[in-house]
């Protein structure tokens, strides 16, 4: 079933990536601000802090990603008492509604349902204790606030904030080890029988889905590098499993490019369109992107 386009408009309010931005939907009554802690002071000045709404701050703790998710109805007055009483945080996330309507009951629900969305996706610890109950909603009321988290869901990745982005993909039921690939999915495979590396991947709706049961490295054998943490994340989220002398996915994961795929599997940086295989001929990605790119000049 195909999906319509949205259109998101992001604002960088300094004019630079890194400093202050908005970002709003057409037709959506949410408004998504971020702004590094460093510019705290210029951001409580905007009307928007004073708002009711949920918020996420982001940073490390002994070198540990970390986030918070809370609610107020004064963002502004929070976000300061956060600035005094928590250091690691680096940014903050303020989820609002344009004309301030969010009241007390929205933000605990929203709350409530942002900590057990990033619980399950798994892959950012919480400095959160517990997770909050819902708040008690009418039918239609429950129904509008899931309605905003899925929108809000596609504005934060947007704003490079992933933890509440679940990558994984259902298994088929009674999965055969070589499943038939449906039509418009292409299998490649990574073999190498010197490191065990022995996996699969459909690419599907421009994603490269890891398969079930994929066998990578067990360790990361290169120097630090941006890789490195998602290995290290999907190994604590449990979406890879050590066992014996190799790493196992335990369920569907989707990368958003072969190289960072081919990477986790392989435990160091890899150019994943030449690592990966085409399953029924062999060619490389890249070989089999060329020739599909040929035939749309032909």
């Amino acid at each position: 079933m195909s999906t319509a386009g949205r259109s998101l408009e992001l604002f960088f309010i300094n004019g630079r990536p890194d400093g202050m931005l908005t970002a709003e939907v057409f037709n959506w009554t949410g408004h998504v601000l971020r702004l590094p802690r460093t510019q705290l002071k210029q951001a409580l000045q905007r009307p928007e802090t004073k708002y009711t709404g949920v918020y996420v701050l982001l940073g490390e703790r002994d070198g540990t990603p970390l986030a918070y998710i809370g609610e107020s109805e004064d963002l502004g007055e929070r976000l300061r008492s956060h600035a005094a009483k928590k250091d690691w945080w680096d940014t903050a996330i303020l989820i609002t509604s344009a004309a301030n309507n969010l009241h007390k009951a929205h933000v605990k629900y929203l709350e409530a349902r942002l900590v057990e969305i990033a619980r399950e996706v798994g892959t950012m610890p919480l400095d959160n204790g517990n997770t909050p109950p819902r708040s008690s909603l009418s039918e239609a009321a429950t129904s509008n606030m899931e309605s905003f988290l899925e929108t809000l869901q596609m504005v934060l990745p947007a704003i490079r904030v992933d933890m509440f982005l679940n990558k994984a993909r259902p298994a088929p039921e009674m999965a055969e080890s070589k499943p038939d690939v449906p039509p418009g999915e292409i299998a490649f495979i990574i073999q190498s029988e010197r490191t065990g590396v022995n996996a699969r991947a459909i690419l599907k709706n421009g994603e490269m889905v890891v398969q079930l049961g994929s066998k990578g490295r067990r360790e990361w054998v290169a120097v630090p590098h941006n890789y490195l943490r998602l290995f290290e994340e999907l190994r604590s989220a449990g979406v890879t499993l050590v066992k014996e002398n190799h790493q196992e996915f335990t369920q569907n994961y989707a990368f958003s490019s072969p190289s960072a795929a081919a990477a986790i599997l392989n435990g160091r940086p890899s150019n994943g369109r030449t690592d990966w295989k085409l399953e029924s001929d062999g060619r490389t990605y890249e070989q089999w992107e060329a020739d599909e790119l040929a035939k749309d000049d032909t």
